[in-house]
């Protein structure tokens, strides 16, 4: 399976002719879809279906992020305002109406996934909310309580697999601690890890999922120099050890303002680290052909982790 280990982006409702080129000779892992490239659910299944036909592979990995919410890429096509907080809110009160109502959701939601051509959908967050956490995730969070963020992940992943789409588990290993928004700086979380183990890591640990997106948090007393996307120690002995997950590993959208280097850079400190996979979500045309140039072929693990999500799919 001859892919680079990239997700990439597009500009517009439909393939440019470079992005056609770009797609069949460079052959990035996957693509990820956003509001820009929402225009109704006719253009979406026309999109996908021309992104595989490009590709030559019926499983093209396409992902979108469709929390619900804020972060509803298919807001044009479908009117709601569940967010995974309600979510929470409701397993507070009652448990069983809580998975019930989820489970539906989920349901309905993968037909209209399955209908447009996506088999990822970037859920759940399993960020715990605390007092000092940034509004940029807010409503995105189950809840305070990291047990429900837990019960409720699981629950949406069960669901999710029953409807033969995949998830990605974020913003390992927990963006709730930060304050600060990482698409404007870097946050730093003083907090140890005695600390974060019990409350931000604790919902992430041994969660079934294919993929994980990770945090471009810096954990000051774990890995003073690098935020997890960039630091070997988190990613090794804490992400692959101590939570032990071990599907694929994609960066959070390396363009983001927390990563302080050039794109090209970013990339590759990632993928040192110990991502399997980095995430370009801007889709310039010149940005993403100057990295997936410079970005290897995914290596062996990245390959059996991405065939086991081939025969997932059916």
């Amino acid at each position: 399976m001859k892919k680079k280990a990239i997700i990439i982006s597009i500009k517009g409702i439909e393939l440019t002719t470079k992005e056609k080129q770009l797609i069949k000779n460079e052959r990035p892992w996957g693509l990820i879809l956003f509001n820009r490239n929402v225009k109704s659910i006719f253009q979406l299944k026309k999109l996908t279906k021309e992104i595989r036909r490009i590709s030559k592979d019926k499983k093209f990995p396409i992902l979108i992020d469709e929390e619900g919410g804020r972060v509803s890429r298919l807001r044009g096509i479908i009117q709601h305002k569940a967010t995974q907080k309600l979510f929470g809110d409701i397993f507070n009160i009652s448990p069983k109406i809580s998975l019930k109502i989820y489970k539906d959701y989920i349901n309905a939601l993968c037909l209209i996934l399955k209908k447009i051509g996506v088999n990822i959908n970037t859920v759940p967050v399993l960020d715990v909310l605390q007092k000092k956490t940034n509004k940029i995730i807010g409503h995105r969070s189950f809840s305070k309580n990291p047990l429900i963020v837990r019960k409720l992940g699981e629950a949406c992943i069960k669901n999710y697999k029953v409807n033969k789409i995949a998830n990605i588990i974020k913003h390992i290993p927990g963006h709730g601690c930060a304050s600060s928004d990482s698409h404007i700086n870097t946050p730093k979380v003083k907090d140890k890890f005695s600390k974060l183990n019990k409350s931000d890591f604790f919902p992430f640990k041994s969660i079934s999922s294919h993929f994980a997106m990770t945090a471009h948090v810096l954990y000051l007393k774990i890995d003073k120099e690098n935020v997890a996307t960039f630091s070997k120690k988190i990613i090794k002995k804490i992400i692959r050890k101590k939570l032990k997950f071990r599907g694929i590993l994609i960066s959070d959208d390396i363009s983001m303002k927390a990563l302080k280097f050039d794109l090209v850079t970013n990339a590759k400190k990632s993928l040192l680290a110990g991502c399997n996979l980095v995430l370009y979500c801007a889709g310039n045309y010149k940005d993403t052909i100057k990295l997936i140039k410079s970005v290897p072929y995914i290596d062996a693990f990245t390959r059996k982790k991405t065939s086991e999500f081939y025969k997932f799919l059916g």
